[in-house]
């Protein structure tokens, strides 16, 4: 197996923070991770004279390569040294195009600039940002050799699923003098002699890459000093003060994503402050929740606030009264106001959200990538592409018809404005019939739809191993309620009591100035959200810190490493055992994890994937922490340094009090069993 990484910087450009390349340093990172190749991918330029110098100054296989900035994401593009020639007028190309941090090109303009890609190592960034994504990906597929992820995680993900390419796990690192942790992220190749031809068509098949050197995708590097852990569950032992909480601190500081769960920080301990934090996360839970639910609702509510009954009620009532008084005084019009403009009403403009909201449906069944195979197993894409192109050339036009009515508008405007100045003839006011008629029914809908928000029903009802999330709806039944809802401090006694005609109380919250509009939605509907034990009562004080430690767990997958330190010392053995060892041996699944621990419930019944011990030892009358790893069927633990330990003794000693204690309880236990 060889050690590879193909993402290094070593020029620094308008897109990175300014550093200076040092020799030294990428030496240090070379001998140090023991690197077998590295490839030079600078953003957007490729430096043959440094390419030479580095090549020259060391023994590892050197490759050539550009990290591209697309209008789509960022590639890398890797060249064998035998195409240097062709390869530098390549890249320089790119660097004349791209020289601002703003600038980028499209893959037409890539292909035209490199011609056949398929002689390259082409690598999108994947699923590390700004990763090339949907259908310029698509594009991109047949000359794609492997993708790029930023963390272990992405990579067992990714290397798992037979619809994804072949992962590939770089350190992106700057070569430079300030580089003082040695990169942990590479990827292992099963490649003899390393060779671009060897190279890539190991990096195309997924059984030919891991993140280790014995233990495939099992184990992975977490410290620059070649420690390593598993991509799945690891159970850290050791005395107290031994370094078992540095170790942790020092994953959560190398690692970028990390939901570190430290001891006792979901305990109770002041009540009235556990009550206040408890409260905020609910509220902020909450929040979110009604925002989601209450958004289409919101929409309406945007909509509706553009309507004036009253201002349209007197756009009427000014039209009949001109319009009769222009007939009563028929017999007096002059040259003026016997103008065919002098009465001429003004174009109305039509509104195109529902075109072009329909165009923006047509284009996400097309561009759909996840549930291609479905769409295209029904409808023809070809003809979806000549509909999408029609409604196109129709808004087109309709914008088009739009604009030339507004200017008409405003030139018949200004007439009869001028007109208006020379006649004492009254001018029929104009009005908007349609319009009128239009929001008269806006609003009988909109109160249709509140009060069908307003009746009380249960939205929502989640379980949580063994608790329950309901949610709630109902109107809201005093003033006090919309003010707690609000979160200002005004008075609402008089808008309530609109409250149940609907538009009437949305005219009293818009006419309070201390009301943010945008949140008045949340003003019309009263949501109420609780969380509920196993026998449907409001959660006590002990059980919301089991609700609140699942729930972290439970967040934990939006990250890319979990530590968890001691959660023994918070929770009964029961709880541990039949909630918390199940969730966490479930994440474990997709992410690696790290769990402290002294109880043999967690340790012991958790099922762990890898074992890690802290030890400390004074030498030559210096403190020294030292950090023994292994599989849990493994007889011995060995640390970096070749020394071992007793996998039995220490698992005894950490989780038992030690073997004669362990004996002595369960005999203990033997003597009282029925």
């Amino acid at each position: 197996m060889k050690k590879i990484d193909l993402h290094i910087h070593t020029v620094s450009t308008v897109f990175d923070a300014p550093f200076t390349f040092a020799l030294s340093a990428l030496e240090r990172y070379i001998s140090e991770a023991a690197i077998d190749a590295i490839a030079l991918t600078n953003h957007n330029i490729f430096d043959r004279a440094q390419f030479a110098e580095i090549a020259a100054s060391i023994d590892t296989a050197v490759f050539p390569g550009i990290e591209v900035t697309l209008d789509c994401g960022h590639l890398l593009i890797i060249a064998d040294v035998s195409h240097l020639d062709l390869f530098e007028r390549q890249a320089k190309q790119i660097n004349e195009r791209i020289t601002q941090p703003t600038d980028c090109i499209t893959i037409d303009e890539l292909l035209v600039v490199f011609g056949n890609l398929a002689e390259y190592l082409v690598i999108p960034h994947y699923d590390k940002k700004p990763a090339i994504k949907g259908r310029a990906l698509e594009r991109l597929e047949h000359l794609v050799s492997c993708g790029e992820v930023d963390s272990a995680k992405k990579f067992i993900r990714v290397i798992k699923s037979d619809a994804h390419v072949t992962p590939v796990l770089f350190s992106d690192a700057r070569a430079c003098e300030t580089l003082k942790q040695i990169p942990t992220r590479q990827t292992f190749v099963d490649c003899g002699e390393i060779t671009f031809g060897a190279l890539k068509a190991c990096m195309q098949d997924k059984r030919k890459v891991a993140l280790s050197e014995n233990d495939g995708n099992r184990l992975f590097q977490v410290f620059d000093d070649g420690q390593r852990i598993s991509t799945g569950l690891n159970i850290l032992l050791g005395e107290r003060s031994t370094g078992k909480t540095f170790t942790l601190d020092r994953i959560n500081a190398s690692h970028d994503r990390v939901k570190y769960i430290r001891q006792f920080s979901l305990v109770q301990q002041d009540d009235a402050a556990y009550e206040r934090e408890f409260s905020r996360d609910l509220q902020r839970t909450r929040s979110q929740f009604i925002e989601g639910y209450l958004a289409g609702f919101k929409a309406v509510l945007d909509d509706v606030m553009g309507v004036n009954l009253r201002t349209d009620e007197g756009a009427v009532e000014n039209y009949i009264s001109s319009l009769r008084e222009s007939a009563e005084e028929a017999d007096r019009r002059d040259a003026f106001s016997n103008t065919a403009l002098f009465d001429e009403s003004e174009f109305p403009i039509s509104d195109d959200r529902v075109l072009s909201d329909l165009i923006g449906s047509v284009r996400q069944v097309i561009e759909n990538v996840e549930y291609r195979e479905i769409v295209e197993r029904h409808v023809d894409t070809r003809a979806l592409r000549t509909l999408a192109v029609e409604l196109i050339e129709l808004l087109w036009a309709k914008k088009l018809e739009s604009k030339k009515k507004s200017l008409v508008n405003g030139l018949v405007k200004d007439i009869k404005e001028s007109l208006k100045r020379r006649t004492s003839a009254i001018q029929v006011q104009d009005v908007d019939l349609y319009r009128v008629m239009i929001n008269k029914r806006k609003i009988e809908r909109f109160s249709d739809i509140v009060k069908r928000l307003q009746e009380r029903a249960t939205i929502s009802e989640e379980a949580v191993q063994g608790f329950r999330v309901v949610a709630n709806k109902s109107p809201f039944s005093g003033a006090g309620e919309i003010k707690d809802a609000s979160g200002v401090k005004t008075a609402f006694r008089e808008a309530f009591a609109e409250y149940e005609y609907p538009y009437a109380y949305l005219q009293m919250l818009l006419a309070n100035d201390a009301l943010t509009r945008s949140e008045l939605y949340k003003l019309f509907v009263k949501i109420n959200y609780r969380i509920l034990n196993k026998d449907g009562f409001d959660v006590s004080g002990g059980e919301r810190s089991e609700f609140r430690l699942l729930q972290e767990i439970k967040d934990a997958q939006n990250f890319d490493v979990l530590l968890i330190d001691e959660p023994e010392s918070s929770f009964d053995n029961i709880f541990l055992r039949s909630d918390v060892n199940q969730i966490i041996r479930h994440i474990s699944t997709a992410m690696p994890v790290v769990v402290v621990t002294h109880n043999s419930t967690v340790g012991a019944s958790i099922g762990a994937d890898y074992v890690l011990y802290t030890k400390k030892t004074v030498e030559d009358s210096q403190v020294v922490y030292r950090l023994y790893s292994g599989h849990p069927t493994d007889l011995t633990l060995q640390a970096l340094d070749g020394r071992k330990i007793s996998n039995h003794e220490i698992t005894l000693n950490s989780l038992e009090a030690g073997a004669e204690t362990y004996d002595h309880r369960r005999l203990g236990y033997e003597a009282i069993k029925d």
